[in-house]
């Protein structure tokens, strides 16, 4: 989850997971809890910008516009992607897009 209209210039990712097994469909709720027990096996959270590795929800700046929130799932011509486990989003997507297949994308806006 890749927020472009965080205040930062570059904006701010709320939430990394990657390795996710081919055949997996959905994820549970809570999946991005920090433990990560709950996500498929395998699957990795990557660190986000707030530090950690675990879902960081939407929560624009009070009194600003409405922030885009971007989910992204992209298709990987290899099984798996191997990066270092405190490897920054912009690393584990470089590694995602050098093996993309295919991805999709959907936006929410969310504001305070």
């Amino acid at each position: 989850m890749y927020d472009p209209d965080a205040p930062t210039g570059s904006g701010w990712w709320h939430w990394v997971v990657y390795n996710i097994p081919a055949n997996v469909t959905e994820l549970v709720a809570s999946a991005g809890d920090s433990t990560g027990k709950l996500l498929p096996p395998n699957a990795i959270q990557g660190r986000t910008d707030f530090g950690s590795h675990e879902f960081g929800g939407a929560c624009p700046p009070s009194g600003d516009k409405p922030h885009r929130y971007i989910f992204t799932v992209q298709a990987l011509k290899i099984e798996k992607i191997d990066v270092p486990a405190d490897s920054s989003a912009a690393l584990v997507g470089f590694m995602v897009n050098a093996n993309s297949l295919g991805k999709a994308s959907f936006t929410a806006k969310y504001g305070r």
